[in-house]
């Protein structure tokens, strides 16, 4: 896996997205190596929290330098507060607050990705400003 990732990600500047599962398995092997960057999906819960505490770390030791984190199906301020929290005292910056969206559960009935479904849904809005922050060269910078 290691080496297929590896020549994915490899000498190119197009910007190629993988959605690993939400362990430190990937970390724990070095399967992710070779990624300039690494999103880690927080979403308002303990456990899922937690895996966020124990991936940025296991990251830095494989030497990738630009770690985000992406708060995922808020549905309250407080979720929120809890998710900033989290990465503020984990040194973990936090690039998109992406809040819980009907439109994800509607369009996945339909079979249709969110975008086809409502493209004005905030899901999708929020999504595009984590895209336009990965292109080459952005991801340098801070987030929000």
């Amino acid at each position: 896996m290691r080496s297929v990732i590896g020549e994915i990600v490899g000498g190119t500047n197009e910007v190629t997205v993988l959605d690993m599962e939400a362990s430190i398995e990937h970390l724990s092997r070095g399967t992710i190596r070779h990624v300039d960057v690494l999103l880690v999906v927080l979403e308002p819960y303990y456990r899922s929290m937690e895996t966020a505490g124990r991936t940025v770390p296991l990251a830095r030791d494989l030497g990738i330098g630009r770690i985000f984190g992406i708060a995922n199906k808020l549905r309250t301020p407080q979720d929120e507060e809890a998710v900033r929290s989290y990465c503020a005292n984990h040194d973990l910056e936090l690039i998109a607050a992406i809040p819980f969206d009907e439109s994800v559960v509607e369009a996945d009935r339909t079979a249709r990705a969110v975008i086809d479904y409502d493209a004005n849904s905030a899901i999708v809005g929020e999504l595009s400003k984590v895209a336009d922050f990965l292109m080459p060269g952005k991801a340098k910078q801070g987030g929000m």
